[in-house]
């Protein structure tokens, strides 16, 4: 194709040996504010510089009250109204006068939050095998932005983009699968063939669409790549070096060993599925954590320098006790994501939506508000959007959600088939985006 590929030695580091993670220094990759991704991402441009979000001129006012307003990027968890005007966010204050408001939202003390970012899903409906319906499995329960992760390549983006983003009220941005067709059939792996992974035309298409294609993602896994994930991903970087966004990379039982993976990731690089089951002998070597449980100097290298783990659950990616044993050392999730696609939102789930996949994380001890932060002001963040979504401040994207606190007996089924029993869960309750509210379709 005319193009060359960067050595993968050339961004190893020397050390090949395992150990633990400082606290301190996970925070500083994984939780995260917008400068430090901005410093993180050493120059290159974080995604889209100029969201546009025409939804707005058919909003109306909305306020809502008497919420307890949990929005992390501005400190704020308590006793709030909030304004809704012309799409955005207009005021938020302990009490707001409801004469005047076009529509009145009383809560009751339910839970208000910004508009979830769920930075992993896929929603190229009827066409991917694994596409689902973003306003009824996403919009309608919570998550005003969706990030989908590679359903369509350079082949398939202009009809994803025509027939789904374009349509649907839930806000959808894409990585560009470096693969050309992206993940259209479940009978043979995407990048099974070489002559898939192509990098010119992987620029061209993300050239033409950059105002919403944020990124490359790339499938490193027996199943979606074979023999060929180490080409693969560097090619995806081939591809986000060249028009300077960050790439993502998924791992499944990876042919390559996982530590030459991990050092290609550069500051501001995402890792999906991050959790999945490691750190087991039954495991192997298939994940962030060593058969022995500890967790690989290539992840805490990765994670020290400024690439953000997402959690991706999915029908075969989050482990409970990876979560636990990766917890234990001091590391935490950068984002929490759902990686909802249609084998996974059934009766059996285990994913269900983003609300029950952050109720997990409350299972697992983060408080509401850092759980919140993980699926708010982070992703924000990370796709360089901070201060338009993600948050409540005043000028911001009118994007809120509401939720009911369930309490009692509730249980947390991990993709092993893992059980555990929480105390809480986080329920859709309305959402508001563009002005309109969104009752939770189920």
């Amino acid at each position: 194709m005319g193009h060359k590929h960067a050595d993968p030695q050339a961004r190893a580091h020397a050390h090949s040996a395992t150990h633990s993670i400082p606290r301190r220094h996970f925070l500083t990759a994984a939780v995260g504010t917008a400068a430090a991704l901005t410093t993180g991402l050493s120059g290159r441009r974080a995604f889209a510089s100029t969201p546009t979000f025409p939804e707005r001129e058919q909003a109306w006012d909305v306020l809502i009250r008497g919420g307890r307003v949990v929005d992390p990027s501005q400190g704020l968890n308590g006793r709030f109204d909030v304004g809704i005007r012309d799409g955005r966010i207009a005021e938020v204050a302990q009490v707001i006068d409801p004469a005047g408001w076009r529509e009145v939202i009383e809560v009751d003390g339910r839970i208000v939050t910004p508009g979830f970012i769920d930075l992993h899903a896929h929603v190229f409906e009827g066409i991917s095998h694994y596409g689902i319906n973003a306003d009824k499995y996403c919009l309608s329960r919570g998550s005003t932005t969706v990030l989908d992760l590679g359903s369509a390549g350079a082949q398939t983006f202009s009809s994803f983009r025509k027939n789904v983003i374009e349509v649907q009220a839930t806000r959808i941005r894409a990585l560009l699968n470096i693969s050309v067709t992206g993940m259209l059939t479940n009978l043979r792996g995407e990048l099974q063939d070489l002559e898939y992974a192509d990098v010119d035309r992987a620029i061209e298409t993300i050239e033409q669409h950059r105002d919403v294609i944020l990124g490359v993602k790339v499938r490193a896994g027996s199943d979606q790549s074979g023999p060929n994930d180490l080409i693969a991903v560097e090619r995806a970087l081939e591809v986000a070096e060249a028009v300077g966004l960050p790439m993502m990379m998924h791992i499944a039982s990876t042919v390559t060993p996982i530590d030459e993976l991990l050092r290609l990731l550069r500051p501001g690089d995402l890792l999906t599925h991050s959790f999945r089951r490691s750190g087991t002998p039954e495991s192997g070597d298939e994940g962030i954590l060593t058969s022995e449980g500890i967790l690989r100097t290539s992840a805490a290298d990765a994670l020290e320098r400024g690439v953000l783990f997402d959690v991706g659950h999915g029908q075969g990616s989050f482990s409970f006790d990876t979560m636990e044993m990766a917890m234990r050392q001091g590391v935490l999730p950068s984002t929490i994501s759902s990686d909802l696609h249609a084998y996974n939102i059934g009766e059996e789930g285990p994913v269900y939506d983003l609300p029950t996949t952050i109720s997990k994380f409350l299972y697992l001890g983060l408080s509401l508000e850092e759980a919140v932060r993980r699926t708010t002001a982070t992703p924000a963040a990370a796709v360089g959007w901070d201060v338009q979504i993600g948050t409540l401040r005043v000028g911001a994207e009118g994007d809120v959600a509401i939720f009911e606190m369930q309490t009692g007996e509730h249980r947390f089924v991990d993709s092993y088939g893992a059980v555990r029993v929480g105390q809480e869960k986080l329920v859709p309750w309305r959402t508001i985006k563009g002005g309109r509210t969104y009752l939770p379709q189920w």
